[in-house]
């Protein structure tokens, strides 16, 4: 699913070189993707991001010495904000599923997925999606705490917030007012036990209330 006809430029940062030659040699394999390059460090892709002008960077969260890619995928955001990130992990820990949504992460895959998953994750965030490991969000799901239950109206904006839009723009769709919005969105993180929409997202994955398709 190439963008207007253009390939996915996609960056790949793996600390090892194994993982970034075979996740090359799969890209290539589809026309719609373009791996513009591959790298071991944080550093070195934020030194290259300019040149290689990813709309996809593929990012190892653990990374040996220098800034791991939780830190790396913040900087690319800053950097560039039409570069999205998919963040890679061994490990499934909420925590780090929480701090990397909020360093802004659009994608959230394990390493031992399927080869599909992955490009999956790749084809949604470059269209503008969310895409967490389905794997991920049944093992949150299991781990769900009973809370207050949200409202219709509370789902509705809960999912708009999982969409990605704006207060404003959440408003223009359901037709209300901002300041409904606004209100309606405190009393859903309220209610999730959330600190903020990225975690709202992933207690709405934990709870049922989102499916993947939604995010």
């Amino acid at each position: 699913m190439s963008i207007r006809g253009v390939p996915i430029r996609v960056a790949l940062l793996d600390d090892h070189r194994v993982v970034t030659r075979s996740l090359r040699a799969y890209f290539d394999l589809f026309g719609d993707l373009d791996v513009v390059g591959a790298c071991a460090t944080g550093e070195e892709l934020l030194a290259n991001l300019a040149e290689w002008r990813p709309r996809v960077a593929v990012v190892d969260l653990l990374l040996p010495g220098g800034i791991d890619g939780i830190e790396t995928t913040r900087r690319i955001r800053a950097q560039r904000t039409d570069t999205q990130v998919v963040a890679l992990t061994a490990s499934t820990d909420e925590p780090r599923l929480l701090a990397v949504l909020r360093a802004g992460a659009a994608g959230y895959i394990r390493k031992d997925a399927e080869p599909e998953t992955l490009l999956a994750a790749v084809r949604a965030v470059a269209a503008g999606k969310r895409y967490i490991d389905p794997t991920v969000s049944g093992l949150l799901a299991q781990t769900a705490l009973p809370r207050e239950e949200l409202s219709p109206r509370e789902v509705e904006v809960l999912r708009q917030v999982a969409f990605g839009r704006s207060n404003k723009e959440a408003a223009d769709a359901l037709g209300v007012s901002e300041e409904t919005v606004k209100s309606h969105v405190s009393r859903v993180l309220a209610k999730l036990g959330a600190e903020n929409r990225a975690q709202a997202i992933v207690q709405g994955l934990r709870r049922g209330v989102l499916s993947m398709d939604e995010i």
